[in-house]
Parts: structure tokens; sequence; C-alpha cells
């Protein structure tokens, strides 16, 4: 901004102070999981450009189901028919399960209150979610420069009709739950947000066998997520009978901050996480629970909501939503488990080996760069390393090996890497894994230029056990000739055939070999590295073949031509 611009915002400590000398959520760390609520098909739906049609609605419903919530705010019913028509649907056709409680939100008046309540009609177990707003901001501009006491006066006259209405409703059997917020808590002056909070508990009466909850939204999210702590603990410490209500946290992303906030209001000693899926909700949207309830789980804590399938969670998210997640969204992202860098994949490759060869049962997670296993939420290790120009030598080894069984030898992989690396930066593209073995095929596999290996007999030498005699028909230069040789071995005896034609410059340094596959049809690769005996120059070559005989071969050949064509 302009430094006149900037000139117009007042920084919120000098708006409000927190009375909060000895906090203590900075020595906690979390140890269990909050109460979960989904507010996706209210918070999140009236965020969306379309908003959900009751089928999708539906379909959205029973994936929180079958996540795992247990709480699940289902709509405004108040306003409008489709909101209260998905209610209905949902208590006649019995698609809530005895466990899950519905919650429903309607503001502190009162005929949207007894709206409400006709939806609720006939209900197991229901939440209902009773608001108004209390920020200075709010009494100003909303309610025409309210006073603190007409503000509260609305709260109270809402409690006492929901109270009212909730008895009506247990004498007809459904179990109610009350649950009340004053909207813009955080930016409440927070003695008075305590006020209005005791002033309604005193109309419900919770008790410890039934407690009401306390919701104390961030409904815009006005500052640092420290602040935010020191609100919810001096709340948790002041507020009366602590013991009778639940405290719950519902915080927005505008400072993008929303999941900081709510780890450290959970410190400070908040029991309930309202928020959605993949952070959907007004403006920059509501807090992510996935991100929460992931962390919490990659620190070894249980939370009960099951994001094992991760992927079909955010289709059936997206297709009901309209909403994409953004490749860099946290545990969701289509790149989140991705590589580029070379020296990120090359350390997530050792970090998997190693892993290969635990002999622990349970081994903990310790892989660079990877906060948790991918397989855990149904990711596969795939897409972990994808390679542009930007990549290193152990992200393509890693495709090379996942994706086509090829294990190039690790000295290898400098050579093939930058070989990769170089067709990426010219084309100015990522490469796939198929992409990767083309080139890696043009560079290194079954070479014929200059030489091409054709037709091959070994002869062994019974004059001189363990010597093999190779007669090859060979092309070189465009010469088709037929040479010979002797030597311990299939490769050693080649050797001597091209050593005999005065071709030879070079020293064997290293071979490998390894089946590609399973069963007989498999193929098998090997990997021989020369060294120029007058430059010391290194250089490697793969020969692949149904005979690992062959294979061998071939690879001896690759390794040559390609010593010519860098000499």
């Amino acid at each position: 901004m302009k430094p006149s611009s900037i000139r117009k915002y007042v920084p919120f400590h000098r708006r409000f102070s927190i009375p909060l000398k000895d906090r203590q959520w900075p020595d906690r760390v979390i140890e269990n999981a909050p109460i979960w609520c989904s507010v996706d098909l209210r918070d999140g739906n009236q965020a969306l450009a379309i908003p959900m049609n009751i089928e999708e609605k539906l379909e959205m419903f029973r994936l929180l189901v079958k996540i795992g919530f247990k709480q699940i705010e289902v709509g405004f019913p108040s306003a409008s028919q489709t909101e209260f028509d998905f209610l209905r649907r949902l208590v006649e056709q019995n698609e809530i399960p005895d466990d899950v409680q519905v919650q429903i939100l309607v503001q502190a008046r009162e005929h949207l209150i007894r709206r409400s309540f006709e939806a609720l009609k006939g209900v197991k177990r229901a939440i209902v979610h009773l608001y108004n707003s209390t920020s200075p901001l709010q009494r100003k501009i909303t309610f025409s420069d309210a006073s603190k006491d007409d503000i509260k006066q609305i709260a109270i006259k809402g409690a006492q009709l929901v109270r009212q209405l909730a008895d009506e409703a247990e004498a007809e059997g459904s179990e109610i739950t009350m649950e009340y917020s004053p909207e813009s808590f955080n930016d409440t002056e927070i003695d008075y947000a305590i006020e209005i909070c005791e002033a309604v508990m005193d109309q419900w009466k919770p008790t410890q066998e039934r407690r009401m909850i306390l919701n104390l939204p961030a409904t815009v999210e006005w500052t640092t997520p420290n602040v935010h702590a020191d609100q919810i603990e001096y709340f948790c410490r002041t507020i009366k009978n602590r013991d009778t209500v639940f405290v719950s946290l519902h915080t927005h992303n505008d400072r993008g901050t929303g999941v900081a906030a709510t780890e450290l209001g959970l410190l400070a000693g908040a029991d309930r996480v309202e928020g959605t899926l993949f952070g959907n909700g007004e403006r920059t949207g509501n807090l992510d629970i996935v991100n929460v309830a992931l962390n919490m789980n990659s620190h070894g804590i249980e939370t009960g909501l099951d994001f094992s399938d991760l992927s079909s969670i955010r289709a059936v998210y997206e297709r009901c939503t309209r909403m994409g997640v953004h490749e860099r969204h946290p545990y969701g992202g289509e790149l989140v488990f991705t590589a580029f860098s070379g020296s990120h994949q090359d350390a997530i490759k050792k970090g998997l080996d190693r892993r290969k060869k635990s002999d622990e049962e349970h081994p903990a997670w310790e892989v660079p760069y990877l906060t948790i296993d991918p397989e855990d939420i149904g990711r596969t290790y795939e897409a972990i390393i994808r390679i542009n120009s930007q990549s290193g030598k152990g992200g393509v080894a890693y495709i090379m090996d996942t994706e086509h069984g090829l294990e190039l030898p690790k000295s290898m992989h400098p050579e093939v890497g930058k070989v990769v690396n170089d067709e990426a930066d010219r084309q100015q593209k990522e490469l796939n894994a198929d992409e990767i073995r083309e080139v890696f095929e043009q560079n290194f596999v079954n070479l014929t230029d200059p030489l091409e290996l054709g037709e091959y007999e070994l002869f062994h030498q019974t004059e001189t056990p363990g010597m093999v005699r190779c007669m090859a028909q060979v092309m070189y230069q465009g010469k088709s000739l037929q040479i010979e040789g002797t030597g311990n071995g299939p490769i050693s005896a080649f050797v001597n055939a091209v050593d005999q034609q005065g071709w030879k410059h070079f020293r064997l340094t290293d071979y490998r070999s390894h089946s590609v596959g399973k069963g007989s049809a498999s193929n098998s690769a090997a990997y021989v590295q020369l060294q120029d005996e007058d430059t010391g120059r290194l250089t490697w070559g793969c020969g692949i073949d149904s005979s690992i005989e062959m294979a061998g071969l071939k690879a001896l050949v690759s390794a040559f031509n390609r010593l010519k064509a860098e000499g």
C-alpha cells in the first residue's frame, strides 16, 4: 500500500487489550483431538456462487458421516425453502445416524427461531445454534449505535425462546443441545463477550451432565494467532461454571492464519472446533478441518476422522461445491507430495529406501521433506517425484525404479539425471514418467551407432576350462564385419574381440544386471560402465533383452557408443 493508505488502519492492540499476564497456552502441547463440527453444509454452502441443491447437500452429508463427524451443521433452515426442505428430508428419510447430531444456525429473532424448530420436528438429536452480533463495529453500523444492554437483551430474548421451544421438542422425544455464538467474538470487548455469554447461560442453565456450547467465532480474522489464543484462554479462565460448557472455536482465514489460530486456541483451553473440508467459506474461507486433523495425525494423535482416502473425499467436495482444491493446498493438493528440486528428490528417495530396509514392524516415519506417509491418506508414491529442469539425479532414478522397474546403479544416477534434466530444460516443461523412459532409452539403451551387435555365438573351450570364445556379427561405421575373441565370460570375450579390431580404448569398470518384471516373459536389464583410457572419462550404457547374456553385451555396446559420441 501507499503510505497515505496505511494511515487508515489501526493496530488491533490499540482497540482491545487482553488482561492476561500469566498466559499458560505457550507451554502446553496438543495431546487430544477436540470435538469436531463440520459447517460445510451451512457456512461453506452460503459462500458458494451456486449453493448446493438438496441432492448435492445429501451427498456431502453422507460423506461427512462417513468421514466420522458426529456434529454436522446442516444449514440455516429459516433462510430459504431449500434449506428447510433439506433438513426435513434428513429427518423424514432417517438419514441421520443415531450417534450424529445435526446442527442448525439461527439468528436471535423470534420468527426465525420458530421456523427453525418447525424444521427440526421429529429429529432425534440436534444442536440449535443461536447467535447475534456483539462487536462495537456491528453495534455501531449494523444496529445503528445500539447500546451494549440492547445487544444483550437480543441474546437473552432469543435464548428464552430457544429454551421454551427446546423443552417442547424434548417433550416430544427430541434431544436438543443449545449453542450460543457472540458473533465477531474476537472483535468484541472480552469482558462484554463474557457478560453476554453468562446472560445466555442464565437462561439455559447448563449442567455438567447437559452442557451447552459457547462458540467463539473469529468471524473476521483481525489479528495474529497469539492474540486469539489470549482471548480464548482468558475466556476459559473467566467464564463462570466452566465445567458446564464446551468452549468452541470457529476461525476464519482473512489473514491466512486460521489453522494456526485454531491450534493455539486449543492450547488455550478450547474443547471443540467448527470448520469445513479444505477451508471452504466466506471470503478467504473457514478453518480447514482436514489440515488441523491431519496435523494431529502427524503427531500421533487419533482424531476420530477418517481421511485415509483423501482423493475420493476431494472428488466429492469438488463435485458438490464446484470449487477446486489448490495444487499446493496442505495434504489435499495435487502437488503437495511432489518434489521438483533435485536435492529434495534425492533425500526423499534415500528416506524411502531406508524404510524398505528397516526390520522394525512399525518404523517411525522419518523421510525428509514429507511430514506424513502419502499412502496413509490414499495417495501413492508414484507422483512424489516429478521431473523438470530443476530436478536432480535421485528423482530421475526414483522414477525409473518405481515406474519402470529399472534399478540404475548409484554411480549412473548423475549421468542419467543430467541427460533427462537437459531435455526437460530444452523442452521447457515437466517430463512425465513415460517421457523420462523415452529419453533414457534414446540415450542409454541398446544403442547401435557406430557399433551394432548382430548375431552372437559363444563356444566353451575344452582346452582351457572357464574360457569361452565368441563369434559376433557386427556393423561398425556402416561396415558389416565378423569379429571373434576369447575371455572368461561373454562380455570379456566380446571386449577381446573389439580389442583385436583396434577399437578398444577403454577399460570396463563396472557391470550390474537384474530382471525387469516377473515371470518367464520378463526382460533383463544390464548396466556397463566404461572408462576412456585417454581422458579418464566414465560413461554408462544399458542393455535390455529377454536374455541376461545379450542384455549385458548390449549394455557394453551402448556404453562403447556413448564414449565414441562424447569423444
